[in-house]
Order: C-alpha cells, then sequence, then structure tokens
C-alpha cells in the first residue's frame, strides 16, 4: 500500500481557523494549500484508493498515517508493507511504524548543506557519494534528541527515460521490516508507486471546482472524485478486461475517464431535467 499527500492550492482565507490552510512551497501563486493524505493499494498494476483524510497545518505526519492506516484496517485492507514519499522521511514517522510493526519503504530525503567531504560524513550525504550499489545501515537524531535506525539500500547506475541518453545515478532507499532479495528489486518496488501522478491528476478531472471556503465541502468533492476513479478501475476490471488462460488484460481505449465524466454528465441532465438553451431576438437565417 503507498500513501501520499497532494496540495490543492488555495488563495482565500481561511474559513474557520489558520489550521485549515496548509503551508509548502509555492504553487500556482500561493503558498496555501488544502492538503490530502491518500491510501492506494497496488495490486498487479492496478491502483485503488481505499483511504483519505484532510491534513491540517503543524499536524504530525505520524497521525496522519495512523488515520489512514486504521480507515484501510476498517474495510480489511491489511498492507504487507508501505511506499511512502521522500516527504514522510523522518525520525517521527519511522518510529511510529516501528512502533506498529509495519514495514516501509521510501526514498532518503537529503537535508541540509552538502558537506565537503560527504564519503566521511555521518549523515546522508555519505550514500549518495557511492559509486556502487550495497546495502548499510543508518541512524540519526531528530532535535528532540529522539533516535531511529533504518536500513538502506543504495542503488547506483547508468538510469534515463526510455529514448533519451542515460546517466549515472545513485538512489538511496531506507526500509525496515522487509528482506530485499536485491538492490533493482528495491527500485522497481519503489516504481510502482509512481503511477499516483496518474490517480491525481484524473482525481482533478472528476473534482468539482468550487470557491466555498468550507474545508468540509471541498474534502467531500476530493472524496468523490477519488471514488470516481474507483468505479473507473473497477469497470474495467470486472466488465471491460479481456481473460485468457488466466491473464487479465485491460483495454482502456474501451472506456476512458473522461469519457465515463461525460456519460455521468449527461445521465445527470437528463434525471434533473436541464435543457442548456438561450432565447435568441429573431429566427436563424436559412
Amino acid at each position: 500500500m503507498a500513501m501520499d499527500l497532494t496540495l490543492l492550492p488555495y488563495h482565500g482565507e481561511p474559513y474557520q481557523s489558520v489550521e485549515e490552510i496548509y503551508r509548502g512551497e509555492p504553487k500556482s501563486g500561493t503558498s496555501h494549500f488544502h492538503a490530502y493524505a491518500t491510501a492506494y493499494v497496488i495490486r498487479e498494476g492496478r491502483r485503488f484508493t481505499v483511504a483519505m483524510t484532510r491534513v491540517l497545518y503543524g499536524e504530525p505526519m505520524p497521525k496522519v498515517i495512523q488515520r489512514l492506516l486504521q480507515r484501510a484496517r476498517r474495510i480489511g485492507v491489511k498492507p504487507r508493507y508501505l511506499l511512502l514519499d521522500r516527504g514522510f522521511y523522518s525520525v517521527e514517522v519511522v518510529r511510529y511504524l516501528q512502533a506498529a510493526r509495519c514495514p516501509f519503504l521510501m526514498p532518503v530525503a537529503r537535508r541540509g548543506r552538502k558537506p565537503r567531504d560527504p564519503e566521511s560524513s555521518q549523515s546522508v550525504w555519505r550514500f549518495f557519494a557511492w559509486k556502487r550499489s550495497g546495502w548499510a545501515k543508518h541512524r540519526w537524531r531528530n532535535a528532540e534528541g529522539r533516535l531511529a535506525t533504518v536500513s538502506i539500500c543504495v542503488v547506483h547506475g547508468q538510469f534515463g527515460k526510455r529514448g533519451k541518453r542515460q546517466r549515472p545515478q545513485t538512489f538511496v532507499y531506507a526500509y525496515w521490516g522487509i528482506r530485499p532479495g536485491s538492490c533493482e528489486w528495491v527500485r522497481e518496488t519503489y516504481r510502482t508507486r509512481f503511477a499516483i501522478e496518474t490517480t491525481y491528476r484524473q482525481m482533478h478531472q472528476a473534482r468539482i471546482r468550487t470557491c466555498t471556503r468550507d474545508p468540509l465541502l471541498r474534502l467531500l468533492f476530493v472524496g468523490l472524485a477519488l471514488i470516481l476513479r474507483n468505479v473507473w478501475v473497477w469497470l474495467h476490471l470486472m466488465c471491460l478486461a479481456v481473460r485468457q488462460a488466466g491473464r487479465i488484460e485491460l483495454r482502456l481505449e474501451r472506456l476512458r475517464f473522461r469519457r465515463m465524466l461525460i456519460w455521468l454528465q449527461h445521465h445527470a441532465e437528463k434525471l434533473f431535467g436541464f435543457d442548456d438553451f438561450t432565447p435568441a431576438e429573431r429566427p436563424m437565417p436559412p
């Protein structure tokens, strides 16, 4: 199961409390957002959103993860391990997941100024200076002095987008509670969560645009959009996929997500008797 945080730009004032507005790096002309965390299962390349929650400004990330896990378990979803974004890389999150006995895999975040000699540094910068793949352990403390220990996987090689020139790159991952068979398995496993960007893009296609300041109403609109995407995935899996010799072949061209939204729009217009027209001052010329 993968977890991620999405930020929707907001240019208005808080509805009731300043904690409603999340602060982040500037995007779309603002540094204020409505933030939502989502959890989705990844099974044979198909993704279903199983839980979501609103994230308040200053809210500890372990509490957000706890809410998502509780809501997922409430519907019978218990993950083998979590795939987390580098934004979750912190002592507090690691300690909580270890206490909850929940295995995880996440990229290591580089913070602070790069040391002059990364190879001899005791920080995570030393792993990014490796010229080979390998394994290690890392311990670090937060500002309160709390200690966290994770296993490290360093993946070094020639990587690049298909059809473009490849170049040497080093990826560093932190994990706990799992036993990877190889460094390549770690990289390929984590890459399965990259499709979350497609999920968010489709969520934006279905999300109701609004000027309301009510955060609960905005949360409802985001939740409805994610449910519509789940319905689209379910339709392809159960009704539109071709099943041969125990294999499932998806035919996405049979029903694109935007086309399904247009169908639902037409059905709603018919259901509520909506007829879009405007009166003319004179008949149209022949």
